[in-house]
């Protein structure tokens, strides 16, 4: 390509004037084409600073003839120090190959086949991942174990995995230590407790003594607020009733067959148990904490530093797509979207109920709120702080944290605003989200004494 040739060569002209319009002449393109290979091969820095010197010549010398004298007169090495004297070409060699040249175009992102997945999942059949260069292959995964195995044995690229996974990956907590991040998080809102419909008359959770429960993992949005919301209420969630992790495609099933008495899971299985029969929507999530993450896009942080560019594009395609689902004139596209069978494989209507917000509750009524889920990729530290408290609470780390520290490692919250700015969206001001989880504020400066709070707790 033209932009990539020697701008101090005296001999050819810049101007454009080939049939494609990226070379001077005819035979300039077809001498190009046969070159191609050779251009691939040659090395990004060298391609990055002759676009820079063909871009800073071009303005310099808009006429061709001028430039050739100028070169003639002092030669190409003088001619071109010169201009480096003056013009830092090293410097905005370094910016254009930030921005430019992504590494790996084919990539393989896992997710499970839930709604928290929804911006993942409909970058692909709505072209949002095509749009920022990348050829992506969504994969349907198992459970959350599986996922995060197939990611940090590189089978996966990066992978939709539930918010607290990340920092429990980093911080070696169920696995070995490996650096993680979370630079966005896919959904807010969008789970519930869903109980099974011969409980209908046990609507106060100071009666769910006994009760069998599941969640999707140990390290879950699901598992903490199950637990916030059982103490709360007096119940012990260790000794006063039995918690298990049940892959959520499994949880309708498992209540079907009276194994479990209810679930705090992700959509659409809340939805999907009222569809069926079997269930009823007990509490929505949001209802114990209006704004709650859920969910997130999450790679390795080898990943982030080893192919930047790819990362950079990947992290702006899912933004991009989070922004256009968090509206909601397009929830009932995008459930269309995310329906097939590759995908989560239900039925449109059920899915419909869910993202529009306007649902069945298997108790009679038909409810209506359109923030049930909602999607915001932002990753805010305090999040992240709050879910190490529940971590540290319940037993799962122990000793001194370093809240701060592991959140601002993890969740790359600065990342994520530039990216923001970048698809055209303004991020939020620093340091403006508050917490308050079913009544309770929570201060992120100030997690041991929240830890401290509360009557029932392991440590």
């Amino acid at each position: 390509m033209a932009l990539f040739k020697n701008a101090f060569d005296a001999t050819r002209r810049l101007i454009k004037g080939c049939a494609c319009g990226r070379h001077e002449s005819q035979s300039e393109h077809d001498r190009a084409m046969r070159a191609q290979e050779v251009q691939v091969a040659a090395s990004e820095e060298g391609r990055y600073r002759n676009v820079v010197e063909n871009a800073l010549m071009r303005a310099i010398f808009p006429q061709d003839e001028a430039r050739r004298l100028f070169i003639k007169t002092l030669g190409a090495s003088t001619a071109a120090a010169a201009i480096a004297s003056v013009f830092p070409i090293g410097m905005a060699t370094e910016a254009l190959a930030q921005t430019g040249g992504i590494e790996k175009k084919d990539l393989k992102v896992g997710f499970i086949p839930i709604t928290c997945a929804t911006p993942i999942i409909m970058a692909s059949p709505l072209g949002f991942y095509a749009k920022h260069g990348l050829n992506v292959e969504v994969i349907k995964t198992a459970g959350w174990a599986v996922i995060r195995d197939k990611t940090i044995n590189k089978e996966y690229d990066a992978a939709h995995m539930l918010a607290p996974m990340p920092l429990a990956i980093s911080m070696g907590a169920g696995s070995n230590p490996i650096p993680y991040t979370m630079p966005a998080v896919e959904n807010i809102n969008g789970q519930a407790i869903t109980l099974s419909v011969k409980h209908k008359d046990k609507r106060n959770p100071k009666d769910w003594k006994g009760f069998k429960l599941a969640v999707p993992f140990d390290y879950s949005m699901h598992n903490y607020l199950l637990r916030y919301y059982l103490a709360e209420a007096g119940l012990d969630p260790d000794t006063d009733v039995q918690i298990r992790a049940v892959p959520p495609p499994e949880m309708v099933a498992n209540l079907r067959a009276d194994n479990i008495d209810g679930f705090l899971g992700p959509d659409p299985f809340n939805q999907r148990a009222v569809f069926d029969g079997v269930g009823f929507i007990h509490i929505l999530s949001k209802e114990l904490w209006d704004g709650h993450p859920c969910c997130g896009f999450a790679a390795s942080q080898e990943f982030v530093t080893s192919q930047p560019n790819t990362y950079r594009a990947l992290l702006k395609a899912i933004i991009d797509a989070t922004a256009f689902a968090s509206k909601d004139e397009n929830r009932k596209q995008i459930a269309e979207a995310i329906a097939p069978a590759n995908y989560l494989n239900q039925p449109v209507t059920v899915l419909e109920q869910i993202l529009t917000g306007t649902y069945a509750d298997g108790l009679g009524n038909i409810k209506r709120d359109p923030k049930r889920v909602d999607f915001d990729p932002f990753p805010w530290d305090n999040f992240a702080i709050w879910m190490l408290t529940q971590m540290k609470r319940w037993g799962q780390i122990k000793g001194d944290v370093d809240y701060a520290g592991i959140a601002n490692r993890v969740y790359l919250a600065t990342d994520t605003a530039k990216l923001m700015q970048e698809v055209g969206l303004t991020p939020p001001r620093p340091g403006s989200k508050t917490i308050t989880v079913m009544g309770k504020a929570f201060d992120a400066s100030k997690p041991e004494d929240y830890i401290k709070s509360f009557a029932i707790k392991r440590t």
